[in-house]
């Protein structure tokens, strides 16, 4: 369990280095994770070995939602104050993300081939 923990935290630092090294857009652990995944598919040894601590943290993906609780509970009378531009906000972005998704998953399928409708 600790070398595939080690083996995330060392992919999410090399994301991270090189995103800030070399001036990227990209976000650290974004990167790294897209890393992980080339080096997964390129050693499926490596998948299996990290696949149950994989499992394990996404079993347990709540636990990520705490200090996001905590936060809104400190900063409740600023959420008082603007809650309704937050929640505007956040109303418009998750649609924008849905329609963007729709909009990608679209054209990847006629670019596949898929069935047009």
């Amino acid at each position: 369990m600790i070398p595939a923990l080690a083996i995330i935290l060392v992919f999410q630092l090399i994301g991270e280095v090189a995103a800030r090294g070399l001036g990227l857009m990209l976000p650290g652990p974004v990167l790294g994770l897209l890393l992980l995944v080339l080096s997964c598919s390129l050693r499926p040894r490596l998948a299996e070995m990290l696949r149950p601590v994989v499992a394990g943290l996404l079993g347990h993906l709540s636990l990520f939602f705490v200090p996001a609780g905590v936060g809104v509970v400190a900063h409740l009378n600023q959420f008082r104050s603007d809650g309704l531009a937050v929640v505007l906000a956040l109303t418009v972005s998750t649609a924008l993300a849905i329609a963007a998704g729709a909009l990608v998953f679209c054209a990847a399928v006629k670019w596949m081939g898929g069935p047009e409708e």
